[in-house]
């Protein structure tokens, strides 16, 4: 499979590399306990944060990189190279799905409080916009906020919440007024009273990521953790999905590319009927399908991340490359499982472990329906 790609740079090539010696040395020899236990430890995040890794989209006077959308990819993409998509999660909902809101709409105040440990990887963050009856339909959040002087009071639940157990820093929506669109963005930090952790969730992959449900019962936080405008937090939301679904279709072509790789290996040393499984003539061709999609499924992902960077209105692209790659890395994931026969089924494999894990980023981030819809409305 051809890694050549017209977007990347040698610098881009050394950061790549860069993440690949970490996953071998502090990631890929360790995770299965990280599985079993249910979260990744906080000591690996500081070890990322040190390497620089954490913050490279985020201002120099922070300790970030000023990095544009490519390299940003560029990391996502070889983060996910990692066969553990709950250690790849943990990571970028850190990364790209949470720490952003602080990025884009921190005052100059809560940047110089928080980002510094966001980018050390000393503060770990989670966003809180999914509820019990509120998923893809962020303007049908419940969570309300309501101001009593020199103090916010938030009230309401949050479920599926990525870093949810073991996170530090909370950026969270909630309803500030009537209309689908009068929402909030909130920071709440660990241990504030009222507001706790009501359940750690059992998922069926994404093993490696601590999730929660998280409770806010009569929760005051000062009022100047309001994060960004009042009533401006619906269009933050949609204005980060951009950012978070790259992110995720990285992952899920990050997941297709290592079990291409790992099946190509196995079925030309697997035999059966005196001959190896490559020998087969349907199963290289479709081997070959499926490559040529993710190929093609990698280079519309970069197109989008290039797209980003000239400033352009992606919003109809990354929701078809979303849906594109939330439902290709499962035909993939799947039908490589299939050709390495029982052992694929089998929880000490890794092609075991992709098949569950890939199944969520077909829902995760925009479901895949919801994704096509948002594509249909733009043309």
């Amino acid at each position: 499979m051809s890694n050549d790609n017209i977007y990347l740079s040698p610098e881009h090539e050394l950061l790549r590399d860069q993440v690949a010696r970490f996953l071998a040395r502090e990631v890929e020899p360790h995770a299965e306990k990280w599985e079993e236990a249910g979260f990744t430890p906080r000591d690996v995040l500081r070890k990322m944060g040190g390497a620089g890794l954490l913050g490279l989209m985020y201002g120099a006077e922070h300790g970030g990189a000023e990095a544009d959308a490519l390299t940003n990819l560029v990391f996502a993409e070889a983060l996910s190279q990692s066969t553990f998509g709950g250690f790849i999660i943990t990571v970028l909902v850190h990364t790209d799905m949470a720490s952003p809101h602080l990025h884009h709409a921190g005052s100059a105040a809560q940047q110089a409080r928080y980002m510094p440990g966001v980018i050390r990887g000393e503060t770990i963050t989670a966003v809180g916009i999914t509820e019990p009856g509120a998923g893809s339909d962020v303007a049908g959040l419940r969570t309300t906020a309501r101001r009593e002087g020199d103090e916010w009071v938030l009230n309401g639940t949050k479920l599926f919440i990525t870093n949810g157990v073991h996170g530090d820093l909370y950026f969270i929506a909630a309803r500030t007024g009537e209309g689908r669109h009068a929402i909030s963005m909130f920071i709440v930090e660990k241990g504030t009273p009222g507001f706790s952790v009501g359940r750690s969730l059992k998922k069926t992959g994404w093993l490696s990521s601590d999730t929660a449900e998280l409770v806010f019962e009569n929760c005051r936080i000062p009022a100047a953790n309001l994060l960004g405008e009042e009533g401006k937090g619906f269009h933050a939301v949609m204005k980060n999905f951009q950012t978070e679904r790259i992110a995720l279709a990285a992952m899920a072509v990050g997941h297709a590319t290592q079990a291409l790789k790992m099946t190509l290996t196995q079925v030309r040393d697997r035999r059966a009927f005196g001959a190896t499984l490559w020998d087969k003539q349907t199963i290289r061709q479709r081997l070959a399908m499926l490559d040529a999609k993710t190929r093609a499924a990698r280079a519309y992902m970069y197109h989008c991340a290039w797209l980003v960077t000239q400033g352009r209105d992606v919003v109809q692209d990354v929701s078809m490359l979303k849906a594109l790659t939330g439902e290709l890395v499962n035909e993939v994931v799947s039908t490589c499982q299939q050709f390495h026969g029982g052992m694929g089924y089998m929880r000490e494999t890794a092609i075991e472990r992709l098949w569950r894990d890939a199944r969520i980023l077909a829902i995760g981030g925009g479901a895949t329906e919801v994704m096509l819809d948002e594509a249909a409305k733009r043309y």
